[in-house]
């Protein structure tokens, strides 16, 4: 016997950072807002719906949103004031069930189909929360409701700002197929070029072109699309979600060369293995088994943009911050592009953490 369609709302807050921004500084309201630092090398954070009129994005160079909108307010972030928010925005969440999963401090998914409160629908729950939102923090949310994780991530995105979407289980197939490929999750600027160059355009087309070509153009990725395509996604929502990397990075004051990031690598090895000791001590006294990382990865951007990943997994982890940034600088060997290549921004991190087996297995000198 099949199980019923689970019930998923995808809540995401509407230019998150630049609302809260707005909403403590009245002087802000309808004005362009740019949050970020001002310079050369900072990016931006968020952007108020007032300044994306003028093309402003987030991860966009502060500089070029600078260019394009020459009156925006650029404010610093308040990453704190910003978590105290979102604390109470999840704090809502919880009254209706206690199945969410965050992916950011401004959306999450919730699975409603046994929830807490009394309401009887996934969509009366959406709107529920959604005016909760409003009164508690006076920030406006958008909200997706559908059978499954991706539909409903679509869906939040279709009213935006202050909108709610709902896609029925009956209707979840003829909603996607219009849509055009890069809207499915994991459809990326090379993957739509290489789909587009098929004739693949949208989600019809791929449901046209059918598994047999998908799989044998982009291997188990390919049965991933047929999958996505059709509107199907079992991925359940995971409220313990466990963070599988531990990283820190740093765009830098001038561009550099790869010989030269050593003294960065060192400072970010540091924070890194800082923040997974106390990500130990949090598992600890919550009375889980700590988890050990297995991975050690490289995260480098280049001056044009360009990022590149490096790991290794070694046969015995580091046994502190300085031989990890031993590993993390061995891994440049492994940068093949010309010396004359300058880098942006550096990053450091632990991965694959699992839970851990005695200390001495993986960290202890022999």
């Amino acid at each position: 016997m099949s199980l019923p369609p689970r019930k998923v709302v995808h809540v995401d807050m509407d230019a998150f950072y630049a609302s809260v921004e707005q909403r403590d500084d009245p002087s802000l309201r309808g004005r362009p807002v740019v949050v970020a630092w001002k310079g050369l090398r900072s990016v931006v954070c968020a952007a108020s719906y007032e300044a994306r009129v003028f093309g402003i994005r987030s991860a966009m160079p502060a500089v070029r949103a600078e260019r394009l909108c020459p009156d925006a307010v650029f404010v610093p972030p308040d990453f704190v004031r910003y978590k105290q928010v979102s604390r109470q925005i999840r704090a809502i969440f919880q009254r209706h069930t206690a199945l969410v999963e965050p992916l950011s401090l401004d959306e999450a998914y919730l699975d409603v189909t046994e929830p807490l409160s009394d309401l009887p629908t996934a969509t009366d729950i959406a709107k529920a929360i959604r005016a909760e939102i409003r009164e508690t923090t006076q920030l406006t949310a958008s909200a997706g409701v559908a059978p499954n994780k991706f539909v409903a991530k679509i869906a939040s995105d279709w009213r935006k700002p202050d909108g709610l979407f709902v896609v029925p289980p009956s209707k979840v197939q003829a909603f996607l197929a219009p849509l055009p490929v890069g809207r499915l999750p994991g459809v990326g600027r090379v993957t739509d070029r290489e789909l587009e160059a098929l004739g693949l355009r949208t989600v019809s087309d791929l449901r046209d072109a059918g598994r047999d070509v998908l799989l044998e153009r982009f291997g188990r990725w390919g049965q991933r699309l047929h999958e996505l395509a059709w509107g199907i996604d079992d991925h359940p929502v995971e409220p313990e979600r466990a963070h599988t990397q531990i990283s820190s990075e740093d765009t830098l004051a001038s561009d550099e060369p790869l010989a030269a990031l050593d003294a960065h690598i060192d400072r970010l090895a540091e924070k890194t293995w800082a923040a997974w000791q106390r990500q130990c001590e949090r598992d600890t006294s919550e009375g889980r088994a700590p988890r050990r990382p297995r991975t050690v990865v490289l995260k480098l951007k280049t001056a044009d943009f360009r990022i590149l990943t490096r790991s290794l997994t070694p046969p015995r982890m580091p046994a502190d911050a300085a031989s990890l940034a031993r590993i993390a600088a061995e891994l440049r060997a492994r940068v093949a592009l010309p010396a004359s290549t300058r880098y942006r921004l550096v990053g450091v991190g632990l991965a694959n953490l699992d839970p851990a087996g005695p200390q001495v297995d993986l960290f202890d000198e022999p």
